[in-house]
């Protein structure tokens, strides 16, 4: 008998699965380490350094879950960090099923006519290149795998182009998307699907870093829905993407969670 929908058969997708989801410590990679631990995943988390927060919550979350998940960290401005990391996280799984393609930030806001090389070059690795480097570093770990998944996390600044000061930002989010399709076309053939996840403004500690409160109020109120997004709203993208019961035939694609602010 065919399992129910969605959850029964988000158990049978995810249970033991072997996942990565980097940039986990809080936010959004957070919400998603969550959901995957819930169904039965086992996860590691990762965060540029090993913090009490995310020893915490490595800690809350495997009080319930049917695995405690394990800790990588690297800050992903550097490859060689990047490649230790996955491969700590592989050696510590055992194998790859999932790699959720989280870590990255804006580094603040900067002003395209001071934008110094240096910055340019660190924003660039971090939120563009390291997703190349993480992918190209799991993937023979992924085409063992009998259901193969890469979700990528991008940006609705990756069409829209970002707000004044995000312009490296914004560029390197829009790699990542065009960066999803390229990899989803070439590993196709090697079983493994890679999609992305386009968040809009959520109200995470990234938004509240960069913005003011004023400025947050005022996109709230240019939103269709008129509210910001939650983590928890970007979770189901994830999901579902990473399912290969409910996205198997899914690749190459770009989801937008944004409440209606940007319609493709």
């Amino acid at each position: 008998m065919r399992a129910a929908w969605p959850a029964d058969l988000l158990m049978q997708d995810f249970r033991d699965r072997k996942i990565l989801i980097t940039g986990s410590s809080r936010g959004i990679g957070a919400a998603v380490a969550r959901a995957f631990a819930e169904l039965g995943a086992k996860i590691v988390l990762h965060g540029r350094e090993e913090t009490a927060g995310l020893r915490d919550l490595a800690a809350d979350i495997g009080a319930t879950a049917t695995h405690r998940p394990s800790i990588v960290t690297g800050n992903f401005a550097d490859s060689e960090a990047t490649r230790r990391a996955v491969d700590q996280a592989i050696a510590q799984l055992g194998g790859l099923d999932i790699l959720i393609n989280n870590a990255g930030t804006m580094m603040g806001r900067h002003p395209a006519a001071g934008l110094a090389e240096a910055v340019l070059d660190e924003i660039l690795s971090l939120n563009a290149k390291s997703v190349v480097t993480a992918a190209q570093q799991a993937f023979p770990a992924l085409r063992k795998s009998s259901a193969a998944a890469i979700v990528n996390t991008t940006s609705i600044s990756a069409r829209s182009g970002g707000s004044a000061g995000s312009l490296a930002y914004s560029g390197a989010k829009a790699f990542v998307s065009t960066a999803t399709r390229s990899l989803a076309t070439e590993w196709a053939g090697d079983g493994i699907r890679v999609n992305a996840v386009s968040p809009g403004t959520i109200d995470t500690d990234f938004h509240r870093r960069y913005s003011s409160p004023e400025k947050l109020a005022a996109t709230a109120a240019r939103i269709p829905q008129k509210r910001l997004g939650q983590a928890e709203d970007c979770v189901g993208a994830y999901l579902f993407l990473a399912s290969h019961s409910l996205a198997g035939y899914i690749t190459g694609q770009v989801i937008e969670v944004n409440g209606g602010a940007l319609m493709p």
